[in-house]
């Protein structure tokens, strides 16, 4: 596979649940052409989101991640790298 590909999780933390943030992630993934999920966590204050594409157009996710929607307070945004395994075929939000 190109090693332009990578994958990555990422967890949101501070007010992301209830605001719409879910589907920010989701616009903002279709549109940038990536693939993967993203799901609220059990703590209440964090959203997990998993996503493969191009590193450098996940790294410019990631930014727009730290920001999040109008109503959210994205207090911290962590970003872990690992291998691309290509089992995505679209963006979606998992319950």
């Amino acid at each position: 596979m190109n090693e332009d590909f990578s994958r990555a999780e990422i967890i949101s933390e501070g007010l992301v649940q209830g605001v719409g943030f879910r589907y920010f992630v989701l616009r903002n993934a279709q549109k940038l052409e990536l693939k993967g999920y993203t799901k609220n966590l059990y703590s209440g204050d964090a959203v997990l989101t998993v996503v493969e594409g191009k590193k450098q157009t996940i790294t410019e996710f990631f930014k727009i991640l730290k920001i999040g929607p109008m109503h959210a307070d994205v207090r911290n945004c962590s970003i872990s790298w690992a291998e691309y395994t290509g089992e995505f075929t679209s963006f979606e939000i998992r319950h």
